[in-house]
C-alpha cells in the first residue's frame, strides 16, 4: 500500500473513531501533571481501572512531591503492590520524584527531552504527559492496543513503538495525534480486545488491504 492510500485509510479510521468516541480523554484519574505521570508509570502491564483504584487511595496519602521523596521504597511498594511489577515501579516513581524536586524545581518538565531523562519514562509516557497535562502535541503515544490495532488495520508494518509512532505521524494531522491514540485504546478495550475481535466490529473492513 502506498503512502497516499495509507493516509486515506488512516483518515477514514480516525473519522470512524471520532464517531464512536466523540470525547477523548485519558481514563487515568489525576488532578496534576505529577499525578498523571505517576498514574501512567503505574499503568504499565495493568489496566486503567485497577490503577484508578490504587490512586484513589494513593493520591490521598501522598498529596505533595515531598511526600514521595520522604517515603521509604518498602512502604511505597505496599501501596502500589496490586499494580504489578511494583518494585520497579516504586523505584522509578520515587527516583523521579527526587529528580523533579531537585532538577526541575518541583514541576514535571514540559519537554520531551527532559521527560525522557526521568526513570521509567519512555516516549509513550512522555507523549501522554505532554498532551494531557500541558496540551503540547509532540508525538503519538503507542501502547499495546495502538501497536496491535495499527498493524491489524495496515497503518504500519512495524512492531517497534518508536517506528510505529513515526509512521502514524506521517499519516495523521498533528492536531489529531493525541485523540487518535486515546480513541484507538478505547476501541481496543470496547470492541477489539487482544483475545480476539468479533466478526462485526465497526472497523472490520480495515482488516483487509
Amino acid at each position: 500500500m502506498n503512502l497516499k492510500d495509507q493516509k486515506k485509510r488512516a483518515l477514514a479510521i480516525n473519522k470512524k473513531l471520532k464517531e464512536l468516541f466523540p470525547v477523548h480523554k485519558i481514563a487515568l484519574t489525576h488532578n496534576t501533571p505529577w499525578e498523571l505521570l505517576v498514574a501512567v508509570i503505574l499503568s504499565a502491564q495493568s489496566t486503567d481501572i485497577q490503577i484508578n483504584k490504587i490512586t484513589e487511595t494513593l493520591f490521598k496519602k501522598y498529596r505533595t512531591l515531598r511526600d514521595y521523596t520522604s517515603v521509604t521504597q518498602s512502604e511505597f511498594e505496599k501501596d502500589i503492590f496490586s499494580s504489578g511489577f511494583y518494585r520497579n515501579k516504586a523505584k522509578n516513581i520515587l527516583a523521579t520524584a527526587k529528580i523533579v524536586q531537585k532538577d526541575f524545581k518541583g514541576r514535571v518538565p514540559k519537554t520531551m527531552e527532559e521527560l525522557l531523562t526521568l526513570p521509567g519514562v519512555a516516549r509513550k509516557t512522555a507523549n501522554i504527559v505532554l498532551s494531557d497535562a500541558y496540551g503540547i502535541i509532540e508525538g503519538i503515544a503507542v501502547d499495546t492496543h495502538v501497536k496491535r490495532l495499527t498493524n491489524k488495520f495496515h497503518l504500519t508494518n512495524e512492531h517497534d513503538p518508536k517506528k510505529i509512532e513515526k509512521d502514524l505521524m506521517e499519516l495523521l494531522p498533528q492536531k489529531d495525534w493525541p485523540g487518535f491514540s486515546h480513541r484507538l485504546i478505547f476501541y481496543g478495550r470496547e470492541y477489539c480486545p487482544a483475545r480476539g475481535c468479533p466478526q462485526s466490529h465497526p472497523l472490520k473492513k480495515f482488516e483487509k488491504v
